[in-house]
């Protein structure tokens, strides 16, 4: 996997439908990987999934299958057509089994696939690591660690030392590896894939089988020799003393060196995604309708009631609500968002910037400069615990969000970057231990009033620490602290639908009558 996280992959992004980026997102970019290891010629399909992780209970409910399909027939993540991905993928004549097997499993999220056409099968094992990213980590039963960062060229061949000195001579790669087993195969990750006289060059050799291209599903290309001048918040610190920047201005340095671009792509990435996060808001507030939810159209009505004043007052606050909720009922309505650290959470970041930015009439530029700034945070979140409620808890979806956001209200203010990291600090000392427990299997409740509760948290923690209140704790070890307490909450209350809310009467009454939508056409058990 990439060793540095970079904002626009790991933090800010996907741009997708879905409740779940770790569902969703992740599972359609593991089936791009799956669909190019096929050469896009798939006929029949066997997903695995552990019984004691998260995905053997929310696989079909948090939209695992509808991005697995998606990616199967080579979509993105925001294609329009993903609610019905299954009724695609049958009429595409592609053939797919679900089953929960005990395979032994280490990480919550782990998808084994098998893959067949009349040629050929081939297998691919993959986890979800949170917000969408994912690590390959064995092919036909080889270890291997792609994160879908690089071209990724697999060489099949009798004997890989044979050809592996032509390749260190000849190409010019970022990695080559040589992978021995019950078959063999030369792994090349690069930024290109092979020139086509080198490709026709390589097939002619004696001892080569065939060669499989898989292309990159990430935005954010990594290389070797990367580097990026801090990974800590300590770092940062330290990397700026003589400089003076400012939150926003060190996330631009971090991110030019992490994805080798300008300062202006930086900030040109960051306006589209502004545009998308504005477009769902606006979306939300006009009234979402989808058939497969627990909770209605809700911000509407909030509006209705702010407008008429009456709703205790905080024009910031109520803004930042409405637009927090609006976020998340376009997500659970199947609409365009950006999981901001995840899908989960996607509502708590942006409703807090937009909802400060628009009540303190505050311009674009300004709310592209905030999100960077929430990004940067997120970096050092990413890189030394997690995103995944699968793995770390709510903590670790909405808990983060808040904590980006606190930093980020900071600096909007004009704050200085002391207080903008002690307002993280604080926010992420207020979320620790949040379980992860949906109602009904789904990710809308209490989803929604914990990415609420993490937006409101923001402004509280960015109005303390703009008062000089005391952090005590260092960002760092906060950040730290947060991967321990989250190894710690039991699986049962880290998204299984085992644990918590998922399991009282009530909840289980909701499930019940979801599960009374018409069954899809693929076989699990």
């Amino acid at each position: 996997m990439s060793t540095y996280p970079s904002i626009f992959n790991d933090v800010i992004g996907p741009v997708m439908r879905g409740p779940s980026s770790s569902h969703c997102a992740a599972s359609l970019r593991i089936a791009r990987l799956c669909r190019d290891l096929m050469d896009e010629n798939i006929k029949d399909i066997l997903v695995e999934f552990d019984p004691n992780g998260s995905l053997a209970t929310t696989h079909k409910s948090q939209g695992s299958d509808m991005g697995l399909f998606g990616g199967f027939l080579g979509w993105e993540a925001h294609d329009e057509r993903l609610p019905e991905s299954d009724k695609h993928l049958e009429t595409a004549g592609i053939n797919v089994s679900i089953k929960i097997v005990d395979m032994g499993a280490t990480h919550p999220n782990t998808y084994r696939i098998t893959l067949q056409n009349n040629k050929e099968t081939r297998k691919l094992t993959a986890i979800s690591t949170g917000g969408g990213m994912i690590e390959v980590i064995a092919i036909d039963d080889l270890p291997v660690s792609m994160a879908g960062d690089y071209f990724e060229t697999l060489i099949y061949c009798e004997k890989p030392e044979t050809i592996l000195p032509f390749l260190q001579a000849s190409v010019d790669c970022d990695e080559i590896t040589a992978h021995k087993g019950a078959v063999n195969f030369i792994e090349i990750k690069s930024q290109r894939f092979l020139d086509e006289a080198m490709y026709k060059e390589l097939l002619e050799m004696e001892g080569v089988l065939f060669i499989k291209q898989l292309h990159p599903v990430l935005p954010v290309m990594a290389r070797k020799n990367m580097q990026v001048p801090f990974i800590t918040c300590n770092e940062m610190l330290e990397y700026n003393k003589d400089r003076n920047k400012t939150l926003w201005e060190l996330a631009v340095d971090y991110e030019m060196a992490r994805g080798n671009i300008s300062a202006n792509e930086v900030l040109e990435k960051m306006r589209q995604i502004i545009h998308i996060m504005g477009s769902a808001i606006e979306s939300g507030l006009k009234g979402t309708k989808y058939h497969d939810r627990i909770l209605g159209s809700q911000s509407p009505q909030f509006k209705e009631k702010m407008d008429a004043g009456k709703l205790l007052g905080g024009d910031v606050n109520n803004r930042i609500i409405m637009y927090t909720s609006a976020t998340m009922e376009v997500k659970s309505s199947m609409g365009v968002i950006v999981a901001a650290p995840t899908a989960g959470s996607c509502g708590a970041l942006p409703g807090a910037l937009f909802g400060t930015a628009h009540s303190l009439a505050l311009s674009e530029d300004v709310l592209v400069k905030a999100m960077l700034s929430a990004g940067l945070i997120g970096v050092f979140i990413a890189a030394h615990a997690t995103f995944a409620a699968e793995v770390g808890g709510c903590m670790a979806e909405t808990g983060s969000g808040g904590g980006m956001a606190a930093a980020a209200i900071v600096e909007m203010k004009g704050g200085t970057l002391e207080q903008s990291i002690a307002a993280a600090s604080l926010a992420l000392q207020n979320s620790l231990g949040i379980i992860c427990d949906p109602i009904g299997n789904r990710v809308e409740a209490p989803c929604l009033g914990r990415n609420v509760m993490a937006a409101t948290n923001a402004v509280s923690c960015a109005n303390m620490a703009l008062s000089d209140y005391e952090k005590l704790v260092p960002l760092d070890e906060v950040i730290e602290t947060m991967k321990v307490v989250g190894d710690q909450i039991h699986h049962t209350l880290r998204c299984t639908n085992l644990g918590g809310l998922s399991i009282t009467n009530a909840a289980k009454k909701i499930e019940a009558m979801l599960e009374q939508q018409p069954q899809p056409f693929y076989k699990s058990c």
